[in-house]
């Protein structure tokens, strides 16, 4: 069993090369088109429209003795959150290649990711029958931009005609010698063994080296071939078999597994996309999941032949559909959770939460109902597809009776209103695409309310520090009161509140990498009125707490003060010598930091609000010639005015106002 990944830049070849693999290995007997809209792992109306990937899927073929099963991802980067989610249940991958475009931005950012995993992978060059195709010029562009530990395991020839052609090395010299500069390279004990005595290195040692730095994803051995020809293919599939490691896990331990992926079935019934690390589930078992939640299987569904076929079990390696499961979430660790003493069972991964491995979304827009009574419905639909994905961040406005989504960019909007009008029959516009920025503290701050004691309405007491804390820790919540000085109950509300309260700062954004220390506390114990039962008015609740804590931690914030960052971007871009004189002083306009390389390469930094209108711009600066590469870099203070954004809570910085909201007194 093998959980293979295919990954690339939009427009690569990923599912007709998908397509190419389930007819070589007689899963279908026609093959589809991505330009027809009749693939197989294509399923979504606007997916067959626009001819791209939007949501991942999942087939299954064989390969000799190995059951594979193929994930096809998007190659858009608007839809890199279905990337995030599968990277965590791979075993392998397959990185494809234009040989006509070659390595795209893409494709960099995808191949940075995987190494940073240490998941085996494969590259795949597509399309050397298109024109333009090329083979050393390609094989350069992956050892100098994607990885030094490529290795061509084959010749192409015939590029650019319908005659193209690839053929396997197999033991010739020229390779061998080829295989020992690479392998060598990246272990010193190969290195060792050729200078002590180079004969010791023969083929079959050299493959088997091959295979194990393969599977340590330090080399990276590279196909070429055409998805639409089928020519290649066969040698992409031996290479699957051979050099990507099978999936690991034990059927007879504890059960153990991660939701990569949520979907509603046509009753809108929640179906979970489980990666099986450990154990065999069973249907009607009984399956705790996330923090606590459980929920009884009621069917299982795994993937044979390239379909989903219902099973009564499933067992550790396999990728299983399962039933009965409401309350799951895409990140969901389903049963045992392993401790930090027990091994990593996957391409050195061990199966815990989603962890991110790509930049938060940088966007955000509105949401508007065309028909004003669809708010409603509008609101649960959107929850829906958040559960689907998770990096889609709802931020509703009870206030004005709006909702926000988060997005990477603006072939995001077209999905989701595709979605909503087809899925649901909602028909929705959207405002401006914003940028989303962040508020850190500034320094320190602190602040307390005593209950009993003016101007405190609340029968609680809360003291509060807000700190910077570390970039990228996120918000930390820790105790300098003894940790029995509160009931549970209410020590839990002070934290959630805390942080649901900081995602709205001084100037409206969210507040991040800071720490929250809870100084004081007090609260009344529960008592009874003479003769009579609980009296509220006597005794704290948890809604004393909860409405209290707002005040006192954005009164401490107050006093620490925030500053606003926005995300900002690195890029790359490539340019004709003449149009480098023109497109500085632009770059230097949006607030980019450009530095000039070798070959009219410019490089820098460049505020992520001022991206669109560069890519708009470019192709009259550069007479189209031009090549964009950019993402997520870092976060940095804003320059020029201070961007607020609109409330959606009840604003506790104004007291009064606050105090109306909650309680309907000052």
């Amino acid at each position: 069993m093998l959980n293979l990944g295919i990954l690339a830049h939009v427009d690569a070849g990923k599912t007709s090369l998908t397509e190419r693999l389930l007819h070589a290995a007689g899963v279908i007997d026609e093959v589809g088109s991505v330009d027809a809209g009749n693939t197989q792992t294509d399923s979504l109306d606007l997916e067959r429209r626009r001819g791209i990937t939007i949501k991942s899927a999942v087939v299954s073929f064989p390969v000799g003795d190995t059951t594979v099963n193929l994930i096809d991802t998007p190659g858009h980067p608007d839809f890199i959150a279905e990337v995030e989610r599968v990277l965590n249940v791979l075993d392998g991958a397959v990185l494809v290649v234009s040989a006509v475009e070659g390595v795209q931005a893409q494709t960099r950012v995808l191949m940075r990711t995987l190494r940073r995993l240490g998941l085996p992978t494969l590259i795949f060059v597509n399309k050397i029958d298109r024109r333009g195709a090329r083979y050393d010029g390609v094989l350069r562009e992956i050892a100098a931009k994607l990885s030094p530990g490529a290795v061509a395991m084959g010749a192409a020839t015939g590029l650019g005609t319908p005659a193209a052609a690839f053929t396997p090395f197999d033991g010739q010299a020229a390779f061998a010698t080829s295989l020992v500069d690479v392998l060598a390279a990246q272990e010193d004990a190969v290195l060792a063994a050729y200078v002590a005595d180079e004969t010791s290195l023969t083929y079959p040692r050299l493959r088997a080296e091959l295979v194990t730095q393969t599977g340590r994803a330090l080399a990276h051995p590279v196909f070429f071939g055409s998805a639409i020809t089928g020519t290649g293919v066969p040698a992409l599939m031996a290479g699957i078999e051979e050099l990507l490691p099978a999936a690991q896990g034990d059927p007879a331990g504890p059960v153990s597994g991660s939701v990569f992926k949520v979907e509603r079935g046509p009753a809108g019934e929640k179906i979970a996309y489980v990666r099986m690390f450990g154990g065999t589930l069973r249907t009607r078992d009984r399956l705790s999941f996330g923090d606590g939640r459980a929920g009884k299987v009621t069917a299982i569904g795994v993937f044979d032949g390239g379909a989903s076929a219902r099973r009564p079990e499933v067992a550790a390696g396999r990728i299983a559909r399962l039933w009965g499961l409401t309350d799951v979430r895409i990140g969901d660790t389903v049963g045992h959770e392993p401790t930090a003493a027990e091994p990593p069972t996957v391409a050195g991964h061990a199966p815990k939460a989603v962890e991110s491995h790509f930049a938060p979304p940088t966007l955000e827009t509105v949401v508007v109902p065309r028909r004003p009574a669809d708010r409603g419905a509008l609101l649960l639909a959107l929850t829906q597809l958040a559960e689907q994905d998770p990096l889609i961040d709802l931020r509703q406005d009870d206030l004005r009776q709006e909702v926000s989504v988060s997005l990477y960019g603006e072939v995001q909007k077209e999905v989701i209103q595709a979605t909503l009008a087809t899925d649901f029959g909602l028909d929705v516009t959207f405002r401006e695409t914003t940028t989303i920025c962040v508020e850190r503290p500034s320094g320190t701050g602190a602040a307390a309310e005593v209950i009993a004691v003016p101007p405190n309405p609340f029968l609680a007491t809360v003291g509060l520090r807000v700190e910077p804390g570390p970039v990228g820790s996120g918000v930390r919540f820790r105790l300098e009161v003894e940790l029995g000085s509160l009931p549970y109950a209410f020590m839990r509300t002070i934290e959630e509140t805390v942080h649901e309260t900081l995602r709205q700062g001084l100037h409206g954004w969210e507040v991040v990498d800071c720490v929250v220390t809870l100084t004081r506390s007090g609260y009344y114990a529960r008592q009874s009125s003479a003769h009579g039962g609980f009296d509220k008015s006597m005794s704290s609740t948890a809604g004393d707490f909860r409405n209290l804590v707002p005040l006192v931690l954005m009164d401490a914030l107050r006093q620490a003060g925030t500053t606003v960052y926005e995300p900002l971007h690195r890029f790359r871009l490539e340019l004709p010598p003449e149009a480098l004189g023109p497109v500085l002083p632009v770059l230097a306009g949006l607030g980019a930091t450009p530095r000039t390389g070798p070959s009219s390469v410019v490089e820098g930094e460049i505020p992520a609000a001022r991206v669109h209108e560069l890519e708009q711009r470019l192709p009259g600066l550069t007479r189209g010639e031009g090549v964009l590469e950019y993402d997520f870099y870092r976060y940095e203070p804003v320059r020029g005015p201070i961007p607020e954004r609109p409330r959606t809570d009840h604003n506790p910085l104004d007291r009064k106002e606050y105090l109306i909201h909650v309680i309907r007194r000052v």
